[in-house]
């Protein structure tokens, strides 16, 4: 069925009910609609294990070869491992595309499109375009032979050497014991080629059985709730630390020996600190919804902080127009410049193994200086206007703010001279992939936090 309207196209990618809104026909349709808008010559396409994925990669395929456009198929793959091998090709393809719905339930699919440097096709970078083209009259001209399809069976073992080498980990490490949820999602089949090549490093693994019907929990570490069954194992195990993965492995939590999970901007600012090791004074981006630890921990690893929008399109170009050596968001996505600007849990993970083994201390020693604030974590709002609520709480609150930052829906910052005790901070935004407002407040106290949630979430609901 071909959607009636644009709404699959995001900002970030395209995604929609499948087979409801994005079937077999929508992919052959988006294949050429790709070729009519970038015309490439040769294009790498992965997938994730979704029910609906082998058949919209064929049928994606299908349009491209029938049109005289080549194929790289590396087939089952992470994000990351997808994003990099593109990168990689350093000009063998064109540009990407992976069949993914990423974190979202089982019963969504979507596409992720990146040009020959892996940089992301979305707002504002092509995808507008793409979406008018979809939606035109017209027909592709007849090539003068089909594409032909080479399938890359080594891109995943030429992934992990290449951020093996980034990570430059010591000869000698310590042992330590981790486990590991990988949501039934790609990860069960990445980590397995990168576990092999570390000895020492001892895993309890959890769901890595690839299943688009995520038969244990929704993919998503960012739902606390989905932890449960690691925090389990980690306490049951005794396992120095815990890490979970959505579906498509872009995003990586981590939870510390006492089963408590590592907010995603900590997970920034201890990331941006290893990260800054080896690139001083480099520029480290960090999403409007971080902590003010973030900024505070890169200044003192002698880095450079920049605020900078959510999503990962954003970050990324952002990222490639700044030389930014590191971006995190509070979403648990990690991109590293070293790494052609993408995301990948993989290398996280190889840096703090790396930063833990050096300083001879355990995860939620690293993280406990980084504990500062009272941060609400994400809270969402459905909301018939979106932009009337904004301007109530610009009205509301910005005659009386300290600094007004308006990247991503409104982030608003209150210093309190005569009680410092009483700074705070929040920020409101419209989500880019689901129709809700989505808050975040800061304070330097759980109570005063609790508070301003409230506060706020009265005025969003009138």
């Amino acid at each position: 069925m071909q959607p009636s309207s644009k709404d699959v196209f995001h900002a970030y990618d395209i995604r929609g009910l499948s087979p409801e809104e994005l079937d077999e026909t929508f992919a052959e349709r988006l294949g050429q609609a790709i070729v009519r808008q970038f015309a490439p010559r040769r294009v790498l396409v992965g997938r994730d294990m979704r029910l609906t994925s082998a058949g919209l990669e064929a049928a994606l395929i299908e349009a491209f070869v029938a049109a005289g456009v080549d194929v790289v198929s590396i087939g089952l793959c992470s994000t990351p491992l997808f994003n990099v091998t593109v990168g990689l090709s350093n000009g063998g393809v064109d540009m990407g595309v992976m069949v993914t719905a990423s974190h979202n339930p089982g019963k969504y699919n979507g596409f992720k499109l990146v040009r020959g440097d892996a940089s992301p096709i979305g707002q504002g970078s092509g995808m507008e375009e793409l979406a008018e083209t979809f939606f035109k009259d017209y027909v592709l001209a007849e090539p003068q032979k089909r594409g032909t399809v080479f399938e890359d069976k080594e891109a995943l073992s030429r992934y992990v050497d290449h951020i093996l080498k980034l990570a430059a980990l010591p000869a000698a490490m310590p042992e330590i014991k981790i486990a590991v949820d990988a949501g039934n999602g790609m990860e069960g089949v990445v980590l397995p080629e990168l576990l092999w090549r570390l000895p020492w490093l001892k895993v309890v693994p959890m769901y890595f059985e690839p299943d688009g019907t995520f038969p244990n929990h929704e993919a998503n570490p960012i739902k606390t709730e989905t932890l449960n069954d690691l925090r389990t194992r980690v306490l049951s195990e005794k396992c120095d630390f815990g890490m979970a993965f959505d579906g498509d492995a872009d995003r990586v939590g981590f939870i510390d020996d006492s089963g408590s999970p590592v907010a995603g901007d900590v997970g920034t600012a201890l990331l941006a600190q290893e990260v800054l090791k080896n690139a001083p004074g480099g520029l480290v981006l960090y999403d409007v919804r971080s902590s003010w630890t973030v900024s505070e921990a890169i200044v003192e690893a002698g880095g450079r902080p920049k605020m900078c929008r959510v999503g990962h399109a954003f970050i990324k170009k952002q990222m490639r127009l700044e030389g930014a050596v590191f971006a995190g968001e509070i979403s648990m996505h990690y991109y590293f410049h070293s790494l052609r600007f993408v995301e990948s849990g993989e290398l996280a993970l190889l840096y703090i193994l790396r930063r833990l083994a050096r300083e001879g201390v355990s995860l939620r020693d690293a993280c406990r200086p980084l504990l500062r604030y009272a941060h609400s974590g994400e809270i969402n709002f459905e909301v018939g206007d979106k932009e009337a609520v904004l301007a109530r709480l610009r009205e509301s609150y910005a005659p009386v703010a300290t600094k007004i930052i308006e990247i991503d829906g409104i982030r608003l910052e209150f210093k309190n001279a005569e009680d410092p005790k009483r700074d705070w901070w929040f920020n409101v935004r419209a989500s880019n992939t689901e129709p809700l407002l989505r808050l975040n407040v800061e304070s330097r106290s759980e109570e005063f936090t609790r508070q301003k949630v409230a506060e706020l979430s009265e005025i969003i609901r009138l």
